[in-house]
């Protein structure tokens, strides 16, 4: 090991260089990287949803319609003018309304109620419209320019659009309070004016090289996007933090600079690699999600985390030595008292604490697992945004809508019309455009309009356009997909599709489900291995892992005795961050308390421990914490919020199992832990 940091330390401007010039790279590379904001895309591909999405592609020119507009005070004549400047709107592929079902030609009151206040009511008008995926922010903003601030959109594409605009201004002021708070932090915790700003140009370098290495996906999630960057600076500062202060210690030791940076880094690479490797597995078990948001945000989230330990072990030391006579030049007093005091509080407080989280691991894990939940994106713009407003609006005088599309085999019109027929009995459904609902099951084709017959049929399938009153989500919009599923399946085995959004949002109900007890039983044992391997002990690894989970059960307990709805896929998503990103604190407790016990009885090593760890765990959970709460706070996407939330909250719980439980379990299994933990050479009393 000395030898090849001797190496890597030989020709720091060579290194330095490189590492800049992958950094530029980075920062031009990250504008190319595509981000998307739709939920739905990220089911696997064999969901019957997305198979559905696939076949409706390949065989029909338009898709599911993703907008309702609804356009007040306007006649019939007038409405048909708002759809025909729409329809006309780059992207759009396609706008439905009421003249698409009936006659409009006749009087409104010799036509069925139920299919014309589908579309129009008390003189206001509401349009389906569908819109191309890669037309989506255009076309939203164009169609909001034709009908105005007071009529109102929403729907799929609407928060597709909303969700990118407003994402992008705020993931930029999150980061820019992010860095001062991180800036203000540092200040603090070192001894030299200078040290922060070699921290954070460390951390900076890693971050661009990662956004930019991004390019590799091709695309990335909206979640990847706004929490990848901001979570990377948050668990890879103690990284630096913990060389930089080693490097001071070794230059005690060591008058030649690099000699003392190699011994720096010697000593730490083990803390450091023990610490970084227990966070990549807990962000790398996200992978195992058949939900690909998954996979995508532990990806990028574990590729981040490995190159700011490149750039620790290889850029860091290198930059340090290169800028060192600057920190000794620009020193400054403590600002920070050092913690004695507070480690004889807690050695006298911990075994209560102890007490405390026996009684409510149970309570917290079943709390845990009782939450009301949210599954897809129909929840995720509230009723303080312009979007959550316009869905209210619109609901108010249209209800709860959804459109689904059925295709099944065509040529047997009386079939279609049967399987139609049982269709219209469920009270959800508001009316059915197809073929053989529209144009009638004995009308020859050649005689029916080919832009209207290329909408209803293709080269194999027929398509039934079903419009319903419901949700987009929830047990009663979940029944209902099963029930027009086992319809179709009734009529047409296996040889039926059946798409939508409350459709996918049941698919993706499914899938996450089914990911939650395999990321998360994947996740603790393979950081339990780590932790028996890197602490040579059976009892630490169970003691760490149990405290880190029953603060995330805690923390995911909260919106269960608030009564809160959560989104399952911040809940699915936080178990695995909370428990790689704040683990560490746990190892660097459990550390210097076997490094202390070799040279003192376990009281002083409880309470020299705290004095000398307390600054250090701080530091990094302060920063999660924070960046999480500014997540919260600022953003606007619900779901984004609410994992922010769960950050800074989960960090704050795993903070307080760290800094007052662990010690007194570590305090009360000392025995255990001497006897199934190799080499400990505890002092004896």
């Amino acid at each position: 090991m000395k030898n090849f940091y001797n190496k890597i330390t030989a020709r720091p401007k060579s290194v330095i260089i490189i590492f800049i010039l992958f950094a530029v790279f980075g920062t031009i590379l990250r504008g190319f990287v595509e981000v998307n904001y739709d939920i739905n895309d990220y089911l696997p591909e064999d969901s019957k949803s997305t198979v559905s999405i696939d076949v409706m592609n390949k065989e029909f020119d338009g898709g599911i319609p993703n907008a309702r507009v609804m356009i007040q005070n306007v006649t019939v004549a007038e409405a048909l003018e708002y759809k025909n400047k729409i329809s006309n709107v780059e992207g759009v592929s396609n706008v439905t309304w009421l003249d698409d079902s009936v006659d409009i030609t006749q009087p409104l009151e010799f036509i069925d109620s139920k299919t014309v206040e589908t579309y129009y009511k008390d003189n206001t008008a509401l349009l389906s419209v569908t819109i191309e995926e890669d037309y989506i922010l255009d076309a939203v903003s164009k169609i909001r320019n034709i009908i105005g601030d007071n009529n109102a959109m929403e729907g799929s594409a609407v928060s597709t659009a909303v969700a990118t605009d407003s994402t992008i201004n705020e993931i930029y002021l999150i980061a820019i309070i992010a860095v001062i708070f991180v800036l203000i932090v540092l200040i603090l915790n070192t001894l030299s004016w200078i040290e922060p700003v070699i921290i954070l140009i460390g951390l900076g370098v890693a971050i661009l090289i990662n956004m930019g290495s991004n390019i590799i996906f091709g695309e990335i999630s909206f979640v990847s996007n706004a929490a990848g960057a901001i979570l990377q600076l948050a668990v890879s500062l103690d990284y630096y933090v913990f060389l930089l202060h080693r490097f001071e210690e070794s230059r005690k030791i060591f008058s030649n600079p690099r000699e003392a940076m190699v011994d720096a880094l010697c000593k730490s690479t083990s803390s450091i690699l023990s610490s970084g490797l227990t966070t990549v597995i807990g962000f790398a078990a996200l992978c195992l999600m058949r939900f690909r948001i998954g996979p995508d945000l532990g990806m990028v989230l574990s590729k981040g985390v490995l190159i700011s330990l490149i750039s620790v072990f290889v850029f860091m030391p290198n930059f340090i030595l290169l800028v060192f006579k600057i920190i000794d030049k620009t020193r400054h007093r403590r600002f920070l008292p050092k913690f004695e005091r507070f480690g004889k509080f807690v050695s006298k407080v911990m075994v209560s604490f102890v007490c405390v989280f026996a009684v409510i691991i149970i309570p917290s894990f079943l709390a845990s697992n009782s939450n009301d939940y949210y599954y897809g994106s129909a929840h995720i713009f509230n009723e303080n945004t312009k979007l959550g407003s316009d869905t209210k609006l619109i609901e108010k005088v249209f209800d709860k809508s959804d459109t689904y599309v059925l295709m099944v085999p065509n040529g047997d019109n009386a079939k279609q019309k049967k399987l139609s027929n049982q269709l219209k009995k469920l009270p959800q459904v508001k009316n059915i455009l197809s073929y053989v609902d529209t144009v009638g099951e004995e009308i020859p084709e050649e005689y029916i309009d080919k832009d209207t017959l290329s909408m209803l049929e293709s080269d194999n399938y027929s398509r039934m356009v079903i419009n319903l009153e419901t949700d987009h989500e929830g047990d009663d919009t979940f029944k209902l997909v099963e029930k027009i599923r086992n319809t179709a399946e009734s009529f047409y085995r296996n040889e039926n599709y059946l798409a939508g959004n409350g459709v996918s949002t049941y698919d993706l109900m499914k899938t996450v489900t089914s990911d939650m007890m395999k990321v998360n039983f994947i996740a603790i044992l393979a950081v339990f291995i780590v932790l028996v391997f890197t602490l040579k002990s059976i009892t630490l690894p169970v003691v760490l892992v149990t405290g880190i989970e029953t603060a995330i059960w805690l923390n995911l307990s909260v919106p269960y005795f608030s009564g809160d709805t959560i989104f399952y896929i911040a809940y699915l998503i936080i178990s695995s961050i909370q428990l790689g990103a704040t683990v560490d604190y746990a190892i660097l407790m459990t550390d210097r308390y076997m490094e202390f016990r070799q040279k003192m009885p376990k009281k002083e090593a409880i309470v020299n421990v705290i004095s000398s760890c307390t600054l250090s765990i701080l530091t990094s959970g302060s920063v999660l914490t924070v960046v999480g709460f500014l997540l919260g706070h600022f953003s606007t996407h619900g779901l984004l919020a609410q994992l922010g939330l769960f950050i800074g909250r989960g960090t704050l719980f795993s903070l307080a199992i760290v800094m007052f439980v662990l010690p007194g379990l570590l305090y009360l299994m000392d025995g255990i832990i001497k006897k199934t933990t190799k080499h400990t050479n505890f002092y004896e009393n």
